[in-house]
Parts: structure tokens; C-alpha cells; sequence
């Protein structure tokens, strides 16, 4: 794993939200700590959107074909549901509520497909048309907007 490697820090990125998630869907977590988490799940995943809709995805719709112009159209559509939809959804539900662990649950599910497609569809396809040197320069560049976005949230 090189530590600016475009893809490898987003990949990290979706293993501290399946983190995150897996302890909001432990039936045992307080609810007081249910909250906490919905806030920073939140505040990931809008980082993380944020990086991948201002820097990586353009990127990768520019290096490809029709193939990658349709996922870069389903994973911004994924990400849209997620911010506007979902999240807004839970964050209004009483953690105390048996529907925020539903909601909890549909969030899960949602952010674990996507997450998996990039993995999946998005991540080798980027690894085949990008240069290593080009996902360092990416890299580097998700890296210095992460910074700028965790101190605006």
C-alpha cells in the first residue's frame, strides 16, 4: 500500500466508515454513542464524497471510455442518495427508535454496495487507464484537499 496512492487512500477512507458503521449496527451500542456516530459518519462521508466528486472521479471519467462515464454517473448518483436522502433521514430519527435501526441498516447496505462497486468496477479500471506516477499526483492532491475539509467540518 503506497500512502499516496489515490485509490489506496480511498480505500482506507472505506475501511474506517465500514468501521464506523459496524459499530452503529451493534445492537449494543448506547444510544447516547448511536449519535456520536451518525455525526461522524456523516462528517467521513462527506469528506470522502467531496474527494472523489472534485478530484478523482473527473479523473477517472476523463481516462476512460462510455464504461467509465455510466460509473462515474452511478457513483455520483450514489453519493447524492446517500447525502441528501439517507443521511438526513437518520440523523432526524431518535436513536432511541426502533426505525433508526432500520434506517441505521438501509445506510449500511447502501454505503457497503457502493463501496464495493468502487472496489469492485471503479478502482481497477482507474489502475489499468491511470499511470502509477498519475495516482501519486492524485494522490497527493486528495491528500491536501482532506486537510482543507476537516478543518471547514
Amino acid at each position: 500500500m503506497n500512502a499516496t496512492n489515490a485509490i489506496d487512500l480511498l480505500r482506507s477512507d472505506h475501511l474506517k466508515v465500514r468501521d464506523l458503521l459496524a459499530e452503529l449496527a451493534t445492537p449494543r451500542t448506547a444510544v447516547p454513542r448511536r449519535a456520536e456516530l451518525v455525526g461522524l459518519i456523516k462528517r467521513e462521508l462527506l469528506v470522502h464524497a467531496t474527494l472523489e466528486e472534485e478530484i478523482f472521479y473527473p479523473v477517472f471519467r476523463e481516462s476512460g471510455d462510455g464504461e467509465h462515464e455510466r460509473l462515474f454517473h452511478e457513483a455520483h448518483e450514489a453519493h447524492r442518495a446517500i447525502e441528501k436522502l439517507i443521511l438526513p433521514d437518520l440523523e432526524a430519527t431518535d436513536a432511541a427508535r426502533d426505525e433508526f435501526r432500520g434506517r441505521a441498516k438501509v445506510l449500511c447496505e447502501l454505503i457497503e454496495r457502493h463501496t464495493e462497486e468502487e472496489e469492485r468496477e471503479i478502482f481497477p479500471r482507474a489502475t489499468q487507464a491511470l499511470t502509477d506516477a498519475e495516482l501519486e499526483r492524485v494522490g497527493l492532491r486528495i491528500e491536501r484537499r482532506k486537510l482543507e475539509l476537516i478543518e471547514l467540518l
